[in-house]
């Protein structure tokens, strides 16, 4: 489901913790590592249900608001078209999703609090009142609504972020990128879209998003990262002979390391993929100068080791 670059900085934190922290066994780490991809992964899921969740809500509250004593004329004959929604009924009705919920053992009735406040934002937005008075009743614009609703009052939403941040310690920095991958789920849905197809499956591209392809490519990148730690260290260290490697930041050195085990163990990663990555991954953890210092160091090293014949690329085009 997710891309390279989120699997190399999930690595990148994992080796961080590894070597920051001490950790005896390779083995603990790499579990560590799993788990935390596998929480981006629930933390997809639960985001949707929260959705589901706070439409469910608004149902409830539509009818509750006839029962009053005095309800108003739109208390009494409310509109269907939000509860009615074609995109949201694709959801609650998909197996996919169904059995996630189940698996993860997502459940919103204990912890109504957040789905209330989201309800009342929604209830009070002049977003709300525009599709529901818009007189069109089409799939596109339920869905094109959906994507408001979510955007707006849970991906932008710092108390949404804030509460789920605080359900979880794999989840500080990934709610954005569920996030993500939950808005294009959404766009690239249509009206064909059945209970028994996969949601994930809307954006997997082909055999380079393989789950089993993905799993290797992560645990062999930060296994390899560690086992040539010593020898990435030496190719460092005879670049940077100007700078102690125990002044070098401890991030920047991994994303040199990390970049170096790619070059050098994984044959079907073009040269330029690599450097593109690790330099973008460097803008998120490293200051401007480190990113300077690490494309400087990426380029000597990558001479040199192409000077050497150590980096190998099967297939055309993969040494650019």
């Amino acid at each position: 489901m997710l891309g390279r670059r989120h699997y190399r900085t999930k690595v990148l934190q994992a080796l961080y913790a590894y070597f920051q922290g001490g950790e005896a066994k390779i083995e603990t780490a790499e579990k560590n590592l799993l788990t935390s991809l596998d929480k981006v992964y629930e933390l997809y899921f639960l985001q949707l249900s929260f959705l589901l969740e706070v439409i469910h809500f608004y149902r409830f509250r539509t009818e509750e608001s006839k029962t009053k004593f005095y309800p108003t004329p739109d208390e009494i004959n409310p509109s269907y078209k939000l509860s009615e929604n074609k995109l949201i009924f694709q959801l609650q009705h998909n197996r996919q999703l169904n059995e996630q919920l189940v698996k993860y053992k997502i459940s919103w009735t204990e912890e109504q609090e957040m789905v209330r406040k989201v309800y009342q934002k929604l209830k009070a937005s002049k977003d709300l009142s525009e599709y529901l008075n818009s007189g069109v009743n089409s799939y596109r614009e339920d869905q094109d609504f959906i994507i408001k609703l979510f955007r707006k009052f849970i991906a932008k939403s710092s108390d949404v972020q804030y509460y789920f941040e605080e359900r979880s310690i794999f989840w500080d920095d990934d709610f954005e990128v569920a996030a993500i991958f939950v808005l294009k789920t959404f766009k690239l849905m249509s009206e064909s879209f059945g209970e028994r197809d996969s949601l994930t499956g809307l954006f997997t591209k082909g055999q380079e998003d393989d789950p089993d392809d993905d799993r290797k490519f992560i645990i062999n990148l930060f296994r390899k990262t560690i086992m040539n730690s010593d020898e990435s260290d030496k190719l460092i260290d005879a670049r940077t002979r100007n700078w102690e490697l125990d002044r070098i930041a401890l991030t920047d050195i991994l994303l040199i390391k990390m970049a170096l085990t790619e070059l050098t163990n994984f044959s079907q990663i073009p040269v330029k993929v690599t450097m593109n990555e690790y330099i973008e991954i460097s803008k998120q953890f490293s200051s401007q100068k480190s990113k300077l210092f690490i494309n400087g160091i990426l380029d000597k090293l990558v001479s040199d080791l192409t000077e050497e014949k150590k980096i190998k690329k099967t297939g055309r085009g993969l040494m650019t």
